[in-house]
């Protein structure tokens, strides 16, 4: 347990010194905000589909956190190539706790990232119709920052080079992303986009924070907060297996 607790603040407090990191991260989501909320909001009013605003801050929460999350897998590459993963991995600690420890890192770090992107959103006009449903979200952040993170790891555990994970991650990114109803309503979509769209674990995510947020839920929460923690089990046993097999 000592072993989690250390690779968990170190994952923190990495991220809480590189205020260039914080900031640099801020600026895709701020931007989404502000061109789509503003941009399209008032045809999504003249459709008769409420406050866009309301609909996206969600979403764009969501894309902040999986960017955040799935990259921390890059941290192993990192380490592997500067030796420091060689001196975890010879120490006479398991591996499963190595990498539950820098998981648990990599998701706190992303969940932060996501609460200060919602705190942005307050500046620009967006709501929470529910203080107390807040608390709900943040554990739904959560579930969905370890989720990815995992992913990150799982595919981080099967390359050494850092470009080819940063090309096959922003491959897997974005049709996780625009296929998740982060940025359009699911209603009324035709079958085939409805069956990919529930094939993806991000959609329960994105659904589970727009409920929570906004009221605007398509599925149960319940719904989303099964799938979500089945999809985390069984992420958690790819990775720590792959992870069992890396070679420093």
């Amino acid at each position: 347990m000592e072993t989690i607790y250390i690779l968990w603040l170190r994952q923190i407090k990495k991220y809480l010194r590189s205020k260039s990191r914080i900031i640099g991260s801020l600026g895709q989501p701020v931007l989404f905000m502000l061109a789509l909320g503003y941009g399209l909001g008032p045809i999504f009013a003249k459709a008769g589909q409420g406050n866009y605003l309301e609909f996206l801050v969600p979403g764009i929460i969501c894309m902040s956190i999986v960017f955040t999350a799935i990259f921390s897998g890059l941290e192993i590459i990192w380490d592997r190539q500067f030796g420091f993963l060689k001196e975890m991995l010879v120490a006479p600690v398991s591996r499963l706790e190595i990498m539950v420890g820098r998981s648990l890192g990599g998701a706190t770090v992303a969940s932060i990232q996501g609460l200060i992107v919602l705190a942005l959103s307050f500046l620009i006009g967006f709501r929470i119709g529910n203080l107390w449903h807040l608390l709900v979200a943040i554990i739904f952040m959560f579930m969905i920052s370890l989720l990815f993170t995992l992913l990150g790891t799982g595919i981080a555990c099967l390359l050494k080079d850092y470009n080819a994970f940063q090309l096959i991650v922003n491959f897997l990114i974005m049709p996780l992303v625009f296929l998740s109803g982060a940025f359009f309503p699911l209603d009324d979509l035709p079958k085939i986009f409805l069956k990919v769209i529930s094939f993806n674990p991000l959609t329960y995510g994105v659904d589970a924070l727009r409920g929570t947020l906004s009221g605007l839920g398509h599925f149960a929460l319940w719904n989303d907060f099964s799938i979500l923690f089945i999809i985390i089990i069984v992420f958690t046993f790819i990775s720590s297996y792959l992870f069992s097999k890396i070679e420093a």
